[in-house]
């Protein structure tokens, strides 16, 4: 039997929630994507202004692609290209859909209907996620659309002066940043290891000595690209890396706090959050083969081990992280 009739087995017998909620099988959205919804819904609702204070405040659209169909959730103005197909109890939204223009395979956040951000996610089967996983990526998403619902943002991508002509977007992917050039990646793969290395060191005594290596390296790392490289590079730290720091924190304090609901649970491929915050601290922390092989997503993690170590050395820089847009470089004396 498939996994996706597996999970659908279970939800059936063991969600009564899910069950009881108004049914919209018949317009193709699953029980499954449902409980999954609701279940990335609740959860940023119940921690997220507790590990982002006012990220409750960020729009939360969410456009869910499947093989045929594309499902508009939590959307104010839906364009006229969707059709309404119901209202969904279980996830609190009218329900709009098309059929699919965007691959079922993306994981991504842009502004894809009515200028609104929104999240453009395939299904967990699609993705090749867990639903644990899946629903944490909802979550890295979201912080995405904080990121780029704030006034200036605009604005600020626009002042880099990285785009070459480019008015989609995509150069945030496909910038031709140096991956290849040998002094870059020595430079980069020295930063990786000296938060590596420092954040494995719990001792209070050693943080002096962590913090002038990585910023000896860090140096170093500017010192090689010219400037345009150095920009995009503080952009995907800014950008990608905090958001998976985020992706993070919210597993690490939902392992803590967060109850899932039954019908979550009762997915034969849900898993506790403190596992897959462990995965992800090892992919931070502990993996060493974080390099610029893997190109533009290796910021992911060394992004995201810049965000931990900050949480050490300047425990008060994310009050300052909107006003320091894409830039990570904090005083090394915290305003007062």
């Amino acid at each position: 039997m498939r996994l996706t009739n597996l999970i659908a087995l279970a939800v059936s017998f063991a969600a009564p929630a899910a069950a009881g909620a108004q049914a919209i099988a018949p317009a193709g959205l699953s029980t499954v994507d449902r409980v999954r919804l609701a279940e990335a819904r609740r959860l940023i609702a119940a921690l997220g202004d507790s590990v982002w204070p006012g990220w409750s405040a960020a729009p939360s659209a969410v456009l869910l692609v499947t093989p045929e169909r594309e499902f508009l959730l939590w959307h104010a103005r839906p364009s006229a290209d969707f059709e309404r197909v119901g209202h969904d109890s279980l996830l609190a939204s009218d329900v709009y859909a098309r059929p699919r223009r965007f691959s079922p395979t993306l994981l991504a956040t842009f502004p894809a209907v009515g200028g609104v951000p929104t999240i453009v996610i395939g299904t967990a089967e699609q993705t090749g996620k867990r639903s644990t996983a899946w629903v944490l990526t909802i979550a890295h998403e979201h912080f995405h659309q904080w990121q780029t619902s704030q006034p200036e943002y605009y604005a600020r991508v626009a002042a880099l002066d990285l785009a070459g002509g480019d008015s989609t977007g995509m150069w945030m992917l496909n910038y031709p940043f140096p991956y290849t050039a040998s002094a870059v990646s020595a430079e980069f793969d020295a930063v990786a290891r000296a938060l590596r290395v420092a954040l494995r060191d719990s001792a209070t005594a050693n943080r002096e000595r962590h913090a002038t290596a990585i910023g000896d390296a860090r140096r170093r790392l500017r010192a090689a690209l010219a400037a345009p490289d150095q920009r995009y590079l503080d952009f995907q730290l800014w950008q990608e890396g905090i958001a998976r720091y985020t992706e993070y924190g919210v597993a690490r304090l939902a392992a803590a706090r967060y109850q899932p609901s039954d019908a979550f649970r009762a997915l034969p491929d849900a898993e506790p959050f403190g596992l897959v915050a462990d995965r992800l601290w090892r992919e931070i922390v502990e993996t060493e083969s974080v390099s610029l092989t893997n190109q533009r997503v290796a910021f992911y993690p060394v992004g995201a081990a810049l965000g931990l170590w900050l949480d050490r050395s300047e425990p008060t820089w994310r009050r300052r992280y909107l006003e320091r847009m894409f830039s990570l470089e904090l005083p090394a004396t915290p305003p007062r």
